[in-house]
């Protein structure tokens, strides 16, 4: 992976976001790389290496370790997000799956 892109989130201001807000906005790379997997596959790359950045800058979170289930969802996400793009599809994950579960974050984290 490539330096740091997220310089002022992985400062700490991720860590004061919920966790919600964070999968909504790890969802919004994973669309991105969705989009420009076939077009443009450069962007979607780029836009694959944000994606794990955040996820493991959600890892990283301290409210996070307190609760096993949670980190392991997260790890999980990361792994199957890795496998959709960049491994053998072994969990058979389509974008419109992936979408569907960071969407729902998405709402959630809304006002």
């Amino acid at each position: 992976m490539t330096a740091v892109q997220h310089q002022d989130l992985a400062a700490g201001r991720w860590h004061d976001l919920s966790l919600a807000e964070q999968l909504g906005n790890i969802g919004s790379e994973i669309s991105r790389a969705v989009k420009w997997t076939a077009r443009r596959p450069e962007l979607a790359r780029g836009a694959l290496e944000r994606a794990l950045e955040l996820i493991d800058l959600t890892l990283d979170d301290p409210r996070h370790r307190q609760s096993l289930p949670r980190l392991r969802e997260i790890a999980r996400v990361r792994e199957v997000v890795v496998d959709f793009f960049d491994g053998p599809n072994q969990y058979q994950s389509t974008a419109a799956g992936l979408q569907r579960y960071f969407d729902a974050y998405a709402l959630a984290a809304r006002p």
